[in-house]
């Protein structure tokens, strides 16, 4: 939560690693339509004297709404305060060796069914 948790970004890095991670990934607080309601009651609830701040922060790297639902902006944001973040994760997951290398998923074993139509039989 940008200006509520964001600090703890590399601790939590640290423990995913220490813990064995081998991969990281982040997405930016998104606060679709349904959710947005409910997130801002909580934060006035637990932390009303950040509220106005942690808002200006989300709408900071949404270009000024509580949500951006466009396609690469959706889930890293947009503008300086998301490149930070993204920054800061950048460095501390290659300090840690997060991300090194990516693994090939098996697919040997999948097996689709002998006719896709199958599928609708579930309905």
């Amino acid at each position: 939560i940008p200006g509520l948790t964001d600090p703890e970004l590399e601790r939590i890095l640290d423990s995913a690693r220490a813990a064995g991670a081998r991969e990281a990934g982040y997405v930016i607080l998104r606060l679709p339509l349904e959710v947005a309601p409910i997130f801002k009651d909580w934060l006035l609830r637990h932390y009303p004297d950040r509220y106005r701040h942690v808002m200006s922060l989300i709408r900071s790297m949404r270009e000024g709404k509580d949500y951006d639902s466009e396609w690469g902006k959706r889930m890293k944001g947009a503008g300086p305060y998301a490149w930070q973040i993204g920054r800061r994760f950048e460095i501390a997951a290659k300090r840690l060796g997060l991300n090194a290398e990516r693994r090939t998923l098996r697919v040997d074993q999948f097996v689709t069914g002998a006719n896709a139509s199958e599928q609708l039989m579930l309905l």
